[in-house]
């Protein structure tokens, strides 16, 4: 099975992009045309750290609401491309 290729709004470059849109309706389908599997990877743990500063129920209607719109902005807003030259910092041990 070919893998999805897309060219990754956040990486400016072509990388694998995800299975399948990871979110319902246009939002998601943007995701999946236009964000690759790295890009996700640092949405999941931008979004851990919403979830706890915020103190989001992400199951709740209220919660799914913020997470569109934060998830939009992460990927679609201004200033959504990595600097040119980016390296995430280290992962912490432990």
């Amino acid at each position: 099975m070919a893998v999805h290729m897309v060219k990754c709004v956040k990486f400016g470059k072509e990388l694998p992009g995800l299975d399948e849109p990871p979110w319902p309706g246009e939002l998601g389908q943007r995701i999946y045309d236009n964000v690759s599997q790295d890009a996700w990877k640092l949405w999941l743990e931008h979004l851990k750290m919403l979830i706890n500063e915020y103190r989001l129920a992400p199951a709740t209607l209220e919660a799914q609401e913020i997470i569109a719109q934060q998830m939009e902005q992460f990927f679609f807003g201004e200033g959504a491309a990595l600097p040119p030259g980016y390296v995430p910092p280290p992962r912490k041990k432990g």
